[in-house]
């Protein structure tokens, strides 16, 4: 079946468009799509059968495949068939169920799933000849591949396990501040008075504990059990986490290298035409990293999709040196997109949407 755009369409693609690549072969899945795969903005990646352990995280480069760089670096192959074990601090790639064949005038842009990010697995989708991660040029026609590394928690993965998902966007979706502005005041887009709107909006860091029972987040264990990435509710939370209770100064050390779970301030909405994608309140601050799962799918919070308003979990890691988180400061940025049409289910609606009107809450593979 024939895929059209036109011309000058600007947004990103929602989940019936996404189908409709699929019948178009511009997505081309080894099997067919599996239940819930296609989310309202986005579809969730799955892993193929085999695994390669390599040397050190790559990136192909112009002119070279990620197959010629696997065959240079790998140390051993691992069968995904019927499940394996990745173990912390190792590096994985794992070719994708889904490849690709774009049109010129659509991009793809990856992103570790929420349950991916809250268990610390780091993840990065790979094309052939690119010099980013997690970005797909126009008219890409190919494999992709996962790029896998548990940081906490050893994993146990398979065929078909979805840590990954991918956007399809067309032209420049991104709202100008006018339009952020505009939005903000029809949706009351964050439960605040003063919300901050300067290239995009700003969510800060609860720390105080009145939402939560006095706790503020959680620090994840070392040395723990195997967490099956498919499992859910399979598992005790004071196992793999330890409750960090909120202090009276309203501040938290990030300790080097551990993980930790904490929640927004704010509570958000994305409106039903509309995704939203979370990005480092500044690229300068490099002290910690925030939120390895970027995405927000149209209807997240919504209140019409069952949301009320929900806080933003916030993966956070800090670098080299111990480092003090100050309760409300300002530790990303929501950037709002405009759909290209409103997705047929929304979050929240018959997709199994796991973190709909949450609060501090860890992934969905832990009994609470």
């Amino acid at each position: 079946m024939p895929f059209t755009l036109q011309p000058d369409a600007n947004g990103i693609l929602p989940d019936r468009m996404i189908a409709a690549m699929a019948d178009a072969g511009l997505i081309l899945p080894a099997y067919p799509f599996v239940e819930s795969q296609i989310q309202p903005a986005s579809l969730d990646l799955r892993l193929g059968d085999v695994a390669y352990r390599v040397r050190a995280s790559f990136l192909p480069g112009p002119g070279a495949t990620v197959a010629e760089r696997i065959d240079d670096l790998k140390l051993h192959e691992i069968d995904l068939t019927d499940g394996a074990v990745l173990e912390t601090n190792c590096v994985y790639i794992v070719p994708l169920l889904e490849s690709l064949a774009l049109p010129p005038q659509i991009v793809a842009a990856a992103n570790p799933k929420s349950s991916t990010g809250r268990l610390d697995v780091f993840t990065r989708v790979i094309a052939d000849g690119t010099r980013r991660f997690d970005m797909i040029g126009a008219g890409y026609h190919g494999p992709l591949y996962a790029e896998i590394s548990p940081k906490t928690f050893p994993v146990l993965l398979r065929e078909g396990s979805r840590l990954s998902q991918v956007r399809f966007r067309s032209g420049d979706a991104v709202l100008t501040s006018d339009e952020l502005e505009a939005l903000h005041d029809r949706e009351r887009l964050v439960d605040c008075d003063d919300a901050d709107l300067i290239n995009g909006v700003a969510l800060s860091v609860d720390l105080s504990g009145n939402n939560t029972s006095g706790f503020v987040g959680y620090r994840a264990k070392r040395h723990t059990g195997v967490i099956d990435i498919d499992r859910r509710g399979g598992y005790q939370v004071d196992e793999f986490w330890e409750a960090i209770a909120a202090r009276p100064d309203g501040s938290l050390i990030l300790d080097p290298g551990e993980f930790y779970i904490l929640a927004s301030k704010e509570a958000v909405q994305i409106p039903p035409d509309y995704a939203a994608e979370m990005v480092p309140f500044d690229p300068l601050v490099g002290e910690f990293r925030v939120h390895y799962a970027g995405f927000f799918d149209p209807g997240f919070g919504y209140a019409g999709a069952g949301g009320k308003g929900s806080r933003a979990v916030l993966e956070v890691r800090s670098r080299e040196v111990p480092f003090i988180l100050e309760h409300g400061q300002i530790v990303g940025r929501l950037v709002y997109e405009k759909m290209l049409a409103r997705p047929q289910a929304m979050y929240g609606q018959r997709i199994g949407s796991n973190y709909q009107a949450q609060g501090l809450k860890l992934s969905k593979h832990f009994r609470v």
